[in-house]
Order: C-alpha cells, then structure tokens, then sequence
C-alpha cells in the first residue's frame, strides 16, 4: 500500500473501537448514539473499500465488505462490521455468548487494478503473496481473497483454486481460461 492514504496506528485503533461499539449496540438493541469521528480525521470522510473479519480463537466467524468503495471510511466499518457479525451467509448471527470471545481485524483497501496476463505462468509470476489481494471474475463468477489469505494458502496455485471455488469456478480454471483479473492492497488493524 502507498504511503499516501496510510491510517495511523491510531487511526486505526479507533476504526477497531467503532467496530467492536458498533456490535455492542446491535446485539445489546441499544440505539447508537451519533458520534463526531468524521471530523477527528479528514481520511474518515474518503470513500475507501473496507473489509472487517471476526475471528474466535484464530477461526474465522465473519467476513463482510466492500473491494469498490460505497461510504465513507466510518460508514463502511460500521456497516460491514454489522455484516460480518449478523449477515455473513456462512455463519448463523453472532450470539452474545460468542462476542465475548471474538477478535476484530478491519482492512482498508486500496482500490482494484487490472492485471494483465498472457497465461497461466505469466499470471503466477505476476501476484505478489502476502501482498496482493486478487479478485477473479468471469461472467457472473467472482470472489475476492483479501492478502491476509496468503497466511493460510501461501502456494500461489493453492491460493487461485480456492479463489476458483470460491467464485464457483472449476479449481483449474486459472490455468485453462481467461478470466478478468484484479489486485488490490490491504492496511490491516487488528485487536
């Protein structure tokens, strides 16, 4: 990620407390009161592509968000964080005896690239692991891993199969077909 549009350490602790805030409110019912983060940083008015992950003891419980920007920073947290924690199809709603166990990351994108490939080779050459967040798509087909998934799939063709299932593709389907390719970064803050 270029130093342009970085986050503070700071920055990023307070984007985690309006997540895990968030939360709290929804699964207490409570209201959330309004609050003045928009003005404490001028990037928490940029629209960026925001991710937020649950995990509980390392396992993932939820992961929501959006590659192309729609909101704010601000609005993008809360929302994927209420995503991540109540509408994520993989996993039931979280419940209050979970929350107590759940650890937050919140991922800020940078926006999508095209990458351009011959082949299969060329395509392997070309993604950076640990780096690269890699969107695939062909027709209606697409999924995203966010570069935090290299930590688990760290061989390339092992990452685009799963990416290929992932998108409902064949897990070869890198290898025999052409398919848009984009690449992404990620800031990532985690509790």
């Amino acid at each position: 990620m270029s130093e342009t549009g970085l986050l503070t350490e700071k920055e990023g602790r307070h984007l985690l407390s309006i997540a895990r805030r968030t939360i709290e409110t929804r699964l207490s019912n409570q209201e959330e009161e309004p609050s003045s983060e928009q003005s404490e940083s001028p990037q928490y008015k940029e629209k960026r592509g925001t991710f937020v992950t649950l995990t509980i003891e390392g396992a993932l419980r939820g992961c929501i968000g959006h590659i192309i920007p729609q909101e704010t920073l601000i609005e993008g947290v809360r929302i994927n964080a209420i995503n991540a924690a109540f509408k994520d199809p993989r996993f039931r709603p979280l419940s209050q005896k979970e929350w107590k166990r759940v650890k937050i990351e919140v991922s800020i994108l940078t926006d999508p690239v095209t990458l351009r490939y011959s082949d299969a080779e060329d395509l392997l050459r070309k993604l950076t692991p640990g780096k690269d967040g890699v969107i695939l798509k062909k027709g209606f087909h697409q999924a995203t891993f966010l570069p935090q998934v290299w930590e688990q799939l760290p061989e390339v063709e092992e990452f685009l199969m799963q990416l290929c299932h992932k998108a409902g593709l064949n897990g070869d389907a890198w290898k025999r077909e052409k398919l848009d390719v984009s690449i992404y970064q990620v800031q990532a803050f985690h509790e």
